[in-house]
Order: C-alpha cells, then sequence, then structure tokens
C-alpha cells in the first residue's frame, strides 16, 4: 500500500466532507464493484480517486481505518500486549503447554503467517467492544488460523463453530455458502457469543471452557462443586482433558506473545493497518476468474474467502469479497471494464428422484463433470427438490437466483431402485470390502450408506446395506444373508451347550451332542465316549460314537466339538 496514494485518498475525503456530498456509481457492462473496509460502521467519507481507480467505482475508508496514518506505524503485538486484561493463570499444565509451543518455532511461524491477515480485524471488533486482547490469540488455539479448518464433531473455520452453533449465530450454511468459515462473519458471532457466556458467567476462564465444553457442561459442574462446598473456578472444576487443556493453551500463546525473546520465539512484524477491504458485486463470478481479476494466486483468494462452498461467488447473496487493498484497486478496475462471461456456472433443481446420469443426458452435460462439481458420490441419486450445478449453455444462461441462492439443498440416497434395506453385523475379520463383496455392492456404497471413512470394522458392529432384488446381485446378497444367519444359528448353539457346560465329541459341523459317557479300564486310565446325532438336514448317520483317549484327570468338558 503506497502511502502517497493514501494520503491523496485523504485529502480528497475532506474534500468531498466539506460538500456532503456521496456519489453513486453508475453500472458497468458487467455491473458495478464497490469496495468498502471490513469494519461494519458508518464511513468516514466515500472517496472517488479516478488517478487510482476508474470511474466505476467506489472505495470507502473509515476514520479507524486511517488512525494509523496519523501516528508511528505500530507492530500489531504491541497493541495486543496493551490490551490484555484476563487473570493469568498459572500451573504445571500452563508451564507444559508453554514449552510445548515454544519447542516448535516452525508450527508457530506457520500459525502466525496465517494469523497476519486477520489479526487487525479481529483486534479493531475487540477494541470496539471493549473486551480483552487475548481473545485475538483464540483461533491459534482452536484452529491454528485457518479458516478451512473442520473438526471430527463437523466445527469449521477459525472459531470452530458447529453447525447448530453456527445457526444460533446466524451463520448461513448451504449449499453455496458457509459462513462459519467467513471472516467477518464468524469473527463476529465469535465475539457475540463469548460475551454472552462473560455475562453468563462473570469470569474469562469459565467463559472460555464454556466456549469449548459448552455453557450447560459447565453449568452442571459448578452446581456439582457448589452442592459438595468446593470452589467453582476454572482450576477446580471437574473436566474433560480436552477442556482441562483450552485455557492453558490460550495463556501459553499469551505468554510468548507477551515476552518472545524469553521463550527463543521471533515473532514476524505485523503492521498495524488493515489488511484487507471488502467488494461486493451485484453478477455472478468464478471464483478462479474473481483471483485472476485481483492478480492473486487461487490459493491467498480463498485464505481471505474461504466461505464459498461451490467455485462460483453469487451475486444475489450480496457476497462480501476480501482483498489486500492494492488488490482490490486491480479488481474493481478490471471488473469494470472485463468483456468477457463472469460466470461458467448454472443451476437447476430436478422434481423428482433422478440419477446423475439420466439429468446429465437431458441437460446435455457429462456426468463425471456433474459428479464432481457437486460432489455426488457414485452409487448415489438425487432426491427430489435438490439443486445442481451445471456448466451455462443455452436456456441455462443466467445468474443463479436470490431464492436459490438462500435455500438451494442437495439431497441424496442410494441409486438402487430395486433393492432392500438390510441390517448385518461385522464379523472378527470383517472390513468394509469384505462385507460389500459377499453382499454384492460396491465398497464406496457401503461407506455411504454408514458415512464411513475409512475400511477397518469393529466385531459386531451394524452396518446397513441396501442389497439388490433381482439378478446376479440378488443371488449372491441372498447367499451371504443364508450364510450369515446360519452362522449366527451356530454361535448361539455354541453359546448354549457352553452355558450348560456340555461336552462335545470331535462328531463334526453336522452334529448334536446326546450323551456323554466314561469307561475305566485297568491300567487306571479312562475311555471317555461321546455319542451325537445329526443335526437337522445333515447326511451323517443317525447315530456316531466318537471316543477319546485322556488320562484319569481329563473330564468330558476337554472334548471339542463342534
Amino acid at each position: 500500500m503506497k502511502i502517497g496514494r493514501l494520503l491523496a485518498v485523504v485529502a480528497c475525503a475532506a474534500l468531498l466532507a466539506a460538500c456532503a456530498s456521496t456519489p453513486t456509481p453508475p453500472e458497468g457492462a458487467d455491473g458495478a464493484a464497490t469496495a468498502q473496509t471490513a469494519r461494519r460502521q458508518d464511513p468516514l467519507n466515500t472517496l472517488s480517486d479516478k488517478s487510482a481507480l476508474s470511474s466505476t467505482s467506489t472505495i470507502n475508508v473509515d476514520q479507524g481505518g486511517l488512525d494509523w496514518l496519523r501516528g508511528p506505524s505500530n507492530d500489531i503485538w504491541d497493541r495486543i500486549r496493551r490490551g490484555f486484561a484476563m487473570t493469568d493463570l498459572e500451573g504445571t499444565l500452563v508451564d507444559d503447554r508453554t514449552q510445548w509451543y515454544a519447542q516448535r518455532p516452525e508450527y508457530m511461524e506457520r500459525m502466525v503467517g496465517r494469523s497476519s491477515r486477520y489479526l487487525y480485524h479481529i483486534v479493531e471488533e475487540l477494541e470496539q467492544r471493549k473486551m480483552p486482547t487475548e481473545l485475538a490469540l483464540l483461533p491459534f488455539v482452536e484452529s491454528a488460523f485457518n479458516p478451512q479448518a473442520q473438526s471430527t464433531a463437523k466445527a469449521a473455520g477459525m472459531w470452530q463453530f458447529i453447525p447448530s452453533t453456527g445457526k444460533s449465530y446466524n451463520l448461513k450454511q448451504n449449499m453455496f455458502r458457509d459462513e462459519r468459515r467467513d471472516v467477518l462473519a464468524s469473527t463476529d458471532a465469535a465475539l457475540d457469543y463469548l460475551a454472552r457466556l462473560y455475562d453468563m458467567f462473570g469470569d474469562w476462564h469459565l467463559a472460555l471452557a464454556a466456549y469449548n465444553w459448552g455453557e450447560g457442561a459447565v453449568s452442571r459442574a459448578i452446581a456439582r462443586n457448589q452442592a459438595r462446598g468446593l470452589p467453582t473456578d476454572y482450576a477446580s472444576l471437574p473436566m474433560p482433558n480436552e477442556t482441562r487443556y483450552y485455557v492453558p493453551k490460550l495463556q501459553a500463546v499469551k505468554n510468548i506473545i507477551a515476552n518472545p525473546a524469553a521463550y527463543g520465539v521471533k515473532l514476524p512484524e505485523i503492521p498495524d493497518h488493515p489488511y484487507f477491504v471488502t467488494v461486493t458485486t451485484s453478477r455472478d463470478i468464478d471464483v478462479n476468474l474473481a483471483a485472476k481479476l485481483a492478480d492473486m494466486s487461487v490459493e491467498e483468494f480463498k485464505a481471505l474467502n474461504p466461505s464459498f462452498n461451490r467455485p462460483v461467488i453469487l451475486g444475489a447473496s450480496n457476497p462480501q469479497i476480501l482483498l489486500p487493498f492494492d488488490n482490490a484497486e486491480r479488481f474493481q478496475y478490471n471488473l469494470n471494464t472485463y468483456r468477457g462471461g463472469l460466470s461458467s456456472w448454472a443451476a437447476v433443481t430436478v422434481d423428482s428422484r433422478e440419477r446423475v446420469e439420466s439429468l446429465a443426458a437431458r441437460l446435455n452435460v457429462d456426468a463425471d463433470t456433474l459428479r464432481e462439481i457437486n460432489s455426488i458420490p457414485k452409487g448415489m441419486r438425487l432426491k427430489a427438490g435438490s439443486t445442481v450445478m451445471i456448466p451455462r449453455s443455452g436456456r441455462h444462461d443466467q445468474d443463479i437466483s436470490a431464492t436459490l441462492a438462500d435455500s438451494a439443498m442437495l439431497a441424496m440416497e442410494p441409486d438402487l431402485p430395486d433393492a432392500r434395506r438390510v441390517v448385518v453385523r461385522a464379523g472378527r475379520r470383517d472390513t468394509v470390502t469384505s462385507v460389500a463383496r459377499r453382499y454384492g455392492v460396491s465398497t464406496g456404497q457401503v461407506q455411504s450408506w454408514n458415512k464411513l471413512s475409512g475400511t477397518k470394522l469393529v466385531a459386531g458392529q451394524s452396518l446397513v446395506l441396501m442389497v439388490p432384488v433381482r439378478g446376479a446381485g440378488a443371488v449372491r446378497a441372498a447367499r451371504a444373508e443364508r450364510a450369515d444367519r446360519a452362522e449366527r444359528a451356530e454361535r448361539a448353539e455354541r453359546s448354549e451347550q457352553a452355558s450348560r457346560k456340555e461336552p462335545a465329541g470331535k462328531a463334526g459341523k453336522d452334529a448334536r451332542v446326546v450323551r456323554v459317557s466314561a469307561k475305566g479300564k485297568s491300567d487306571g486310565r479312562q475311555r471317555v465316549v461321546v455319542e451325537t446325532s445329526p443335526r437337522r438336514g445333515a447326511k451323517t448317520p443317525a447315530v456316531a460314537k466318537v471316543s477319546a483317549k485322556t488320562t484319569t484327570k481329563a473330564s468330558a468338558k476337554g472334548v471339542k466339538a463342534r
């Protein structure tokens, strides 16, 4: 960002303020772009720097965004340190986590590098709300400042909202966008949530524990300690290990930021001024094209704009596109002078259940492309009311509507029209692959039906299968079911025998024990005789005698049988 250019912009702002006028940008050939700062408050003025921007664009800079120009350029770390307001937590867990971070300089370097894009905005929001700046370090603990992070509990974004909590704080989650990953929206929601938790518990350590563990869990833990006459501070509450280490991790990061030299850590300088501004457009635009017009790599563009779930940004949803200042200028100019098509994608909604292949044939598009762009696994078909993205062509050459932008959903079901649902239990040596092969279905289908990511199974694990009712697959499935039933019956009979402690001889799998007797001999040894009869349907003789020699200490239970 060039100081001379910004000073010229500031001078222009003063002139426009005196005139008390706000220019309205005319529409360009493909829709005008508007840029504004990330902070959502009334701007100081609306500027029009025609030497740097096209005549169809404006940029809004607020008072806070200009403060850094009026004094020495400080490092963001100094500003964060000045805002520390939480009581320090001490103890062995804090010492352990502080050393853990300090001994991993490469990991710290990666985290800090990612944080440089977002820290200024978070600190601005915290100061505006008069909240401790330690909270600006919380994404180090939650996600290592990775806005694309997703946990096994389906928490997403750098503030790690689970779906239900995200909805409670108005974070949109739909086919096209997940605001849990949006830098601006998720930061607002996280600080709202943390402020509410602090109001509830009156203590930042307990508020942070509730952010991780849940407010209900913390409330119950406090109530239990109160009933026992025990302290109710963070260190005194019984809690899961993850929560037990949660605040110590934040304190460890705070310790290192407060005095990096003491831990042998060198923090890179991060300027105390905005990293990005927001740009809006009223037209659909491909993510790759937006990055190109902004003269950015796709990776860097997505790091600032991780909430877009599809390769297109929908103009109907009033998107806020985050861009570094210089890149925002280039984006605005290039967008307003661009003469090609902005979006490669349209959307259609199916009225009834439909296979991907039939939809692709009907729309004259490639089936594999349809599956890939919409993340539809093979073996699945679309449910009625599902919306899918398709390449633009012919009659499907319009921007996606505001209705679809807000409410589009994609629902799938197994693509087996002649199938029935069965539940099976995995054997001791079973894997997803072996079960799939046994029932004549694919490994991917078994994983999809049961939401499995790997192929390992636990003995006795229940699996839902959609087995075919016609053709060769049905024959294989029927055989597998009969074999499974027979095996279960045999296991049940063995269990019954064991419970009655009935001995058995080497009579084979088609025999059942009828009588066990022992005959003594003159040499002090004895012979155990097991008489059996065939199981129903077996081809063995009606009665079979099996004898085994054993010592006098032997007993009938030492004789093995099926």
